[in-house]
């Protein structure tokens, strides 16, 4: 069973990246990277915007003295619009195998990390529309100012945003 994102968050230990995912043109797609934009907005530190090209990342990720990475992107999972998920490298790599909006699929991503020494985690949030040029639909522009405070919050706990 996934941790609720408040326990997530409060064991986290060590340097941590956020890593915002998607495709901004493509409506909830683009929450990872919304939601990184708006954590680098806020000052938060360790915050990079990989957009359509997270494997661009990977080497730098894991040469950053980072502990964690943790992906932000839109997934398909169960409840509403807006929902959210917190999964660890094991969850990815069992539910996102290869087959992926992305060149590369969240778990294959994990598990480069993982061989790296660097642990990896998604926050997903349930997209309501992918459609070309929608932008945020309400439920998820919701949980982004929502998950942008408790982010902000759980990046000031000690140890985590050094």
């Amino acid at each position: 069973m996934a941790p609720s994102l408040p326990d997530a968050l409060r064991a986290l230990e060590g340097p941590v990246c956020w890593v915002g995912l998607g495709n901004v043109d493509l409506g909830d797609d683009g929450f990872g990277v919304r939601l990184a934009e708006a954590l680098a907005r806020e000052g938060c530190p360790r915050v990079v915007v990989a957009g359509t090209t997270p494997e661009r990342w990977i080497g730098s990720l894991a040469g950053d003295g980072c502990a964690r990475v943790v992906f932000l992107d839109a997934v398909e999972l169960a409840g509403e619009p807006g929902a959210v998920v917190w999964m660890e490298a094991a969850d990815l790599e069992a539910r996102y195998p290869q087959v992926s909006t992305h060149k590369l699929s969240l778990g294959m991503l994990a598990r480069m990390l993982e061989a790296r020494g660097v642990r990896a985690s998604l926050l997903g949030v349930k997209p309501q529309s992918l459609r070309p040029g929608a932008g945020l639909s309400e439920p998820v522009r919701r949980t982004l100012g929502l998950l942008t405070g408790m982010l902000n919050d759980a990046l000031c706990l000690p140890g985590v945003a050094e």
